[in-house]
């Protein structure tokens, strides 16, 4: 439940603050840039509120695959995420328009997402392995693996997008969303499908690892 509920809170709060924040552009600004500014402890409690989900979907993970293929690897990456969410919130960001962290806090929050952005399409491989080799989620690998390929993708385009010279600097906000919601749609379909299963007693980890 964990996961459902932080893929669906901090994908809606972003989107609806870029719709109600004047002078924001989605396509054009990152979503850490609603940080700023009067009204910036929303998303700086979006990305705590969030954080503190996925860690516990994290340990959620890692109580169900106890044993078997990704049984460690998988959940770490997503309590990673989580955490690094958490610890990213309270450092907002420096302004995108001149995309240099100069300020401390900037330094702080780019590193742990960072993290984030490198963990996403690392912990969709990583379940990948496990998810093609198991009945019960074997429906999730394909899905998985493309998630996997659009990330890695969409964080080579949000690297380039990053400099001001290239063609993709006033969509850098829009490349992000893509990577955000493919990672929360990802993360809540796993979410479900885990809820799912251990509400109907399903899904008994391998012994094999």
């Amino acid at each position: 439940m964990a996961g459902m509920i932080g893929a669906v809170l901090f994908v809606s709060v972003f989107t609806v603050s870029g719709w109600l924040y004047p002078d924001y552009s989605p396509t054009r600004m990152f979503v850490s840039e609603l940080s700023l500014g009067p009204y910036g402890w929303v998303q700086i409690l979006n990305f705590v509120l969030t954080g503190a989900l996925l860690l516990a979907f994290g340990l959620g993970l890692a109580a169900h695959f106890s044993i078997g293929a990704a049984f460690r690897a998988g959940p770490a990456l997503i309590q990673g995420i989580g955490v690094s969410l958490m610890a990213s919130g309270p450092f907002t960001t420096d302004a995108s328009a001149v995309f240099q962290q100069a300020s401390i806090h900037g330094v702080v929050h780019g590193i742990f997402g960072a993290l984030v952005f490198t963990f996403a399409p690392i912990s969709c491989f990583v379940f990948y392995r496990r998810f093609r080799r198991e009945a019960d989620w074997r429906s999730l690998a394909a899905w998985t693996l493309a998630s996997g390929v659009v990330l890695t993708v969409g964080v080579v385009l949000l690297k380039i997008s990053q400099q001001p010279g290239s063609g993709l600097f006033e969509w850098k906000g829009l490349v992000q969303r893509v990577i955000l919601f493919t990672f929360m749609a990802w993360i809540f379909a796993v979410a479900f499908r885990l809820r799912r299963q251990c509400r109907s007693g399903e899904g008994t980890p391998p012994a094999q690892p």
